[in-house]
C-alpha cells in the first residue's frame, strides 16, 4: 500500500452525502493527504472541485476521475492507485458491486453509506474470501449505520471490563433525533422493503457459509415494543442494519464475552408517537410491495436532495445504551449533531482517514467499524465532537 498514488479516492462526489464529505475532507483531512474525486460528469466534479478550492486554494489542481460505476474495466485502473475508496452511490444493491468487487480484487480497503443488509451479505458472499487473500478491508455502514451504534456498544463493552469477561451481557440501544432522512436513505429503505424476500434468502446464505465463534455466542435479538424503565421511553424495535452490524462486531471480538445479545429500538417520549410511528412504517413496506404506490413514493422524495444548512444545525441525534452484566448496570450515550449529513459526513470520512494512515487492528477481509478500527476511530471521531459517554 505504501506505494499508491493515492490515499483516498472519494466516489460520488457530486452527489448531496458526496458533496459534504469531501467539504469535510478539504476543512479537516491533514496537509499531506492525496486524493482524487471521482464520477461520471467532468462538469459536476469541476464545480465540486472550484467549490473545495473555495475552503483550501490547494485543491485548485486536485485530481478528477471521470469513470462510472458500472465500468468494471475503468474501475480496474483506478481501484489499484488509491489506499482507500469511499463511495456515497447508492442504492448500493443496485450501483454498488462493481466497485466493492474491484477493491476486494486489489487489496484497496472499502468504505461505504450502505445500511442495505442485502448488499452487504452479497458483497461478503461474493467478496470476502477474495479480500481476505488480497488484504483489502471492506467497511459498510460507515455513516450513521451504523457507527454510532457500533462503536457505542463497542465504548459501552470497554467500559465493562472484567464484569464482560465471564459473564452473558445483554444490550439495548435506543435511538432518538429529530432529523429528516434524506433522499438516497429512503430510496435505499423502499429498495430493501421490495426486495424482503431477496433480503431473507441472502442472509440465510451467509449464515450457512459464515464460521461462528468457537466457545462464544453473538446474538442480535429482535425485542418487543414496550416501556423503558430506565430511561422512560417507549421503545419500538428497528428492523435497520445495525443489530446485524453489531452482533459481528461482537463475534469478532473477544471483549464482549462469552454470550452476548444485543437488541435494538427507536425511542418516543409517548406511547402515541411510538404506535404512530410502527403504522408509518408498516403501511410504507406495504406500499413497497406494490409498484405503483412504490413508484409514487420514490417520485415523493428524489434522490440527491437533502436539507439545507440552517435544518441541518438544528438536527441532532442520541444513541442510549444500557448494558447488563454479571449483576452490574452501565448507561452510555453518544451523541452528536445532524445524523444523516453533517455527522454522516464526518464519520465516513474519518473512516476513511483511519484506514488510509492510522496503526489499526491486523484485519481483511469484510469487517466492521468496531472490528477494524476500533480505539483509532473512536479517538478520532471524539477529537471530532462527536460525545461518547458514561451517564451512570
Amino acid at each position: 500500500m505504501a506505494d499508491r498514488e493515492l490515499d483516498i479516492v472519494l466516489f460520488g462526489a457530486t452527489g448531496f452525502a458526496g458533496k459534504l464529505t469531501a467539504e469535510y475532507l478539504a476543512r479537516h483531512a491533514p496537509a499531506r493527504l492525496r486524493w482524487a474525486l471521482a464520477g461520471r460528469n467532468l462538469k459536476k466534479l469541476e464545480a465540486v472541485r472550484d467549490r473545495l478550492a473555495g475552503i483550501d486554494p490547494r485543491l485548485e489542481v486536485m485530481e478528477l476521475i471521470v469513470v462510472g460505476s458500472a465500468d468494471e474495466d475503468a474501475l480496474a485502473k483506478v481501484v489499484p492507485r488509491t489506499k482507500v475508496v469511499i463511495t456515497t452511490v447508492g442504492p448500493y444493491i443496485a450501483y454498488g458491486g462493481p466497485l466493492v468487487a474491484a477493491c476486494a480484487a486489489a487489496g484497496t480497503a472499502y468504505v461505504d453509506l450502505t445500511g442495505e443488509p442485502e448488499f452487504v451479505d452479497r458483497t461478503w458472499l461474493d467478496h470476502h474470501h477474495t479480500a481476505v487473500a488480497s488484504g483489502a478491508r471492506l467497511v459498510h455502514a460507515c455513516g450513521f449505520d451504523s457507527i454510532p451504534h457500533d462503536l457505542g456498544v463497542y465504548f459501552t463493552m470497554r467500559r465493562l471490563g472484567d464484569a464482560a469477561s465471564d459473564a452473558p451481557v445483554d444490550v439495548r440501544g435506543v435511538v432518538r433525533s429529530n432529523a429528516r432522512f434524506s433522499g438516497g436513505t429512503f430510496h435505499s429503505a423502499i429498495g430493501a422493503m421490495e426486495r424482503a424476500k431477496q433480503m431473507k434468502e441472502t442472509f440465510a446464505a451467509r449464515r450457512r457459509a459464515e464460521t461462528r465463534p468457537k466457545g462464544r455466542t453473538s446474538r442480535a435479538v429482535a425485542g418487543k415494543p414496550h416501556r423503558d424503565k430506565d430511561l422512560g421511553y417507549w421503545l419500538l424495535p428497528m428492523p435497520t442494519i445495525d443489530p446485524q452490524v453489531i452482533q459481528r462486531s461482537g463475534a469478532a471480538l473477544a471483549a464482549y464475552g462469552p454470550k452476548f445479545r444485543y437488541s435494538h429500538y427507536a425511542g418516543t417520549k409517548t406511547l402515541r408517537y411510538a404506535a404512530g410511528g410502527a403504522v408509518g412504517v408498516g403501511a410504507i413496506a406495504a406500499a413497497a410491495q406494490v409498484k405503483p404506490l412504490r413508484e409514487f413514493l420514490k417520485g415523493k422524495v428524489k434522490q440527491g436532495e437533502g436539507p439545507s444548512e440552517s435544518q441541518r444545525r438544528k438536527s441532532w441525534f442520541t444513541v442510549d445504551f444500557i448494558a447488563v452484566a454479571a449483576g452490574e448496570k452501565l448507561h452510555t450515550r453518544v451523541s452528536g449533531g445532524d445524523p444523516g449529513y453533517d455527522e454522516t459526513a464526518k464519520m465516513l470520512a474519518e473512516s476513511a482517514l483511519c484506514l488510509a494512515f492510522d496503526d489499526n487492528p491486523e484485519t481483511k477481509g469484510q469487517v466492521t467499524t468496531a472490528e477494524a478500527m476500533g480505539d483509532n476511530l473512536l479517538a478520532r471521531l471524539q477529537n471530532a465532537g462527536m460525545r461518547f459517554e458514561v451517564i451512570n
